[in-house]
């Protein structure tokens, strides 16, 4: 990359302590390059406050905020939830905010004339390849500028000691420094005493968590919960027809007062490496759990059991930043096509960390309670005979020449 041609940037900028950072050494290394920031709001609240303050105090020329929650929700969440995506226990939080951002950044650079997009990933994460696989997309010949993999800066503390040098005001210290993401899905926790896997997290110690308590210090009294849900969507809390955004943050509140949502994993990283994490997601947790029950009673065996194996396919692609390729695009028509009758009703009580079934409506239920029953129904015994005599014939026959042998 000809350094002397790059003349404007634009950084994905959260104020955080990467990006904060990287606004003065690009003007030391890129010859006092404009930096336009953007940051995309996908509902990391009040890490927004002040940002534009910040931004331009630390060199930025200006701060774009794009408001994405609603397209975040209705166009990357949703269609993963109804897929069941789930990576090793993961329910992805950080990988599909990442497209949904990544394209904003192209939007505003095209419209910048920006010479280059500029992110704050590190060299050893997943996010560097979702980031630039979303911007290759939209806008292939872009030219991307990753700092991590240029400066010498080796680790938090010295970023910490760089932005202390440039009087970059910064929210954290040493002893608080966990590498955070924070969105209106999940918040996920990593670094510091998280990185010896025997060490429990800290989930009693006041500050930890943001989205919710331990479900030691929830309360002793369940919760009940009422989803609806049409063609696999959520429509309705608890009777009130509500959009998904705003179901989500109420499920974010009940499910977080619940102790729900709580994940530490030790997981497999694109590039390699396995590293843990540990994850806030009370809201979605119970999301994912209230569409299982509801597909449980709504969808067949076989489609049940392939949209199960094709999940797994569906988790990595969005895991590994391919969110914008003809295999995700036609797993989700696939979903979509299974999603068509699951509609109905599901009550869930939470309690202390723990979500269980309270019931399951449907207009498209498969479930017979006069053929399931252990009472007298209208199924005829006499017909298992049959299917037995020709489900076990290939064991029959194959333990008739074995013992021939």
């Amino acid at each position: 990359m000809d350094k002397a041609a790059i003349k404007k940037v634009v950084l994905a900028y959260s104020g955080g302590l990467d990006t904060s950072v990287i606004i003065p050494w690009l003007k030391e290394n890129y010859n006092d390059c404009e930096v336009v920031a953007v940051a995309g709001n996908v509902g990391q609240a009040d890490e927004l406050d002040g940002l534009e303050e910040k931004a331009l105090k630390t060199g930025a020329s200006k701060l774009y905020v794009l408001d994405l929650t609603d397209e975040y929700v209705n166009e990357y969440i949703i269609p993963t939830m109804k897929a069941g995506a789930v990576y090793e226990e993961y329910l992805l939080g950080t990988s599909h905010a990442r497209p949904c951002i990544a394209k904003g950044l192209v939007e505003v650079a095209q419209k910048e004339h920006a010479d280059a997009i500029v992110h704050g990933c590190t060299g050893k994460g997943n996010d560097q390849v979702r980031f630039e696989l979303a911007i290759r997309h939209f806008a292939p010949d872009m030219p991307i500028i990753a700092p991590w993999r240029e400066w010498n800066i080796k680790s938090r503390e010295e970023e910490i000691d760089y932005a202390e040098a440039h009087h970059v005001p910064l929210r954290i210290n040493r002893e608080t420094n966990y590498s955070k993401d924070k969105n209106l899905w999940h918040l996920s926790h990593e670094g510091l005493d998280l990185e010896d896997a025997g060490n429990e997290p800290q989930y009693e110690k006041p500050g930890f968590l943001e989205m919710g308590v331990s479900p030691l210090q929830a309360p002793d009294e369940p919760t009940y919960i009422t989803l609806e849900f049409e063609q696999g969507v959520p429509v309705a809390l608890d009777g009130e027809k509500l959009s998904a955004k705003d179901i989500i943050l109420k499920l974010n509140e009940l499910g977080g007062a619940n102790g729900i949502g709580l994940l530490d994993i030790v997981e497999n990283r694109l590039v390699g490496m396995k590293c843990r994490g540990v994850y806030e997601t009370p809201g979605g947790t119970i999301l994912y759990k209230a569409h299982s029950v509801l597909e449980s009673v709504c969808l067949d065996k076989m489609t049940a059991h392939e949209k199960q194996r094709l999940s797994i396919t569906f988790a990595e692609l969005v895991y590994n930043g391919q969110w914008f390729t003809p295999l995700r695009e036609a797993l989700s028509a696939f979903v979509d096509k299974t999603q068509e009758r699951v509609t109905g009703k599901v009550r869930l009580k939470l309690y202390k960390g723990n979500m269980i079934n309270a019931g399951v409506w449907s207009p498209y239920s498969l479930y017979s309670e006069s053929l399931a029953t252990f009472g007298e129904s209208d199924y005829d015994q006499k017909d298992s005979q049959g299917f037995i005599n020709l489900y076990g014939l290939p064991i029959k026959v194959q333990a008739k020449v074995d013992w021939k042998k």
